[in-house]
């Protein structure tokens, strides 16, 4: 429960191409307001300077966003070409997040896909936060899906709540904490998107647990643990177990194993056939050619 500081850095997975850290709840990626002291990019260049980039502006290359409020597993890239790859990735949807959170009420339903369009508030004093498709305000809604699997229920600080595993399975801005919203289940301390009123936890409720990226030849798995414990934070009591971490995150890791290799053998018939057709016109090419000089 500590802030975060300087030395305050947790290294998760460290390569050549790689660092992935546990972002600490609180703490900005980067800034550029002079004022900013912690941040991550400044807990990295204080434990690798030798590692910072000087031709990019932070020094580090972020493959993707976490929220200020948000903890958890977070990878940069240590050259311009690992961060492309690592773009690649992003960009054509086959990496894997999953997150931990607690979430205000009793969830009834167990398992479900939160489907809701998510775009900008431009309402007055909200243009920092986004919207669901709909309400006042909501300029230039994206279809947008999450994943939501129960995993526990219990009390935190007297209060009914559920501990979830949450699947992004697009990317926008603040999506978890809207869509739980949307549903009636605000994420624990979001002081934002409770307009203020849920601002007795100490932080943010809302952990990125688990980050593959299908990277070649070596995919990057990283797990970065489970803050939502009771040796962690006391107020948090379970009281009913519905399914483990570590059995759901199997569950989820193996489907999409499953669901990429089925996209890899589709993508190799399909090239054969298109090799295949190639010759096939080839050779009916040759066929005329042959014919008409006989």
């Amino acid at each position: 429960m500590k802030p975060a500081h300087l030395e305050m850095l947790q290294v998760l997975y460290h390569s050549d191409d790689f660092i992935v850290v546990d972002k600490h709840w609180d703490i900005r990626i980067d800034s550029k307001m002079f004022y900013e002291k912690h941040t991550v990019q400044a807990q990295l260049r204080h434990r690798f300077p030798q590692l910072a980039d000087p031709s990019t502006y932070y020094g580090f290359r972020f493959c993707h966003q976490l929220d200020f409020s948000t903890s958890g597993a977070l990878c940069v890239a240590l050259n311009k070409a690992a961060a492309g790859r690592a773009f690649r990735c992003f960009k054509d949807r086959t990496v894997t997040k999953a997150y931990l959170a607690l979430i205000r009420g009793s969830v009834e339903k167990q398992k479900q896909t939160l489907d809701f369009s998510i775009g900008k508030n431009s309402s007055e004093g909200k243009t920092h936060m986004m919207c669901i498709e709909g309400t006042e305000g909501c300029e230039n809604p994206k279809p947008c899906q999450t994943e939501l699997t129960v995993l526990e229920y219990g009390l935190y600080d007297g209060d009914p709540v559920t501990k979830v595993l949450l699947q992004p399975l697009t990317g926008r801005t603040h999506q978890l904490r809207v869509h739980c919203g949307a549903i009636g289940h605000a994420i624990v301390g979001d002081f934002t998107y409770s307009s203020g009123a849920d601002d007795a936890p100490y932080r943010m409720m809302l952990h990125a647990h688990l980050l593959h990226i299908p990277l070649e030849p070596q995919p990057l798995l990283v797990s970065a643990g489970d803050p939502f414990i009771p040796t962690v934070d006391p107020k948090w009591i379970p009281q009913r177990s519905v399914r483990t971490v570590t059995a759901t995150v199997k569950a989820l890791l193996e489907r999409r194993l499953e669901e990429d290799r089925k996209m890899k053998e589709e993508a190799e018939n399909k090239q054969r056939t298109e090799e295949e057709s190639e010759e096939h016109r080839r050779l009916c090419h040759q066929w005329l050619s042959d014919w008409a000089a006989e």
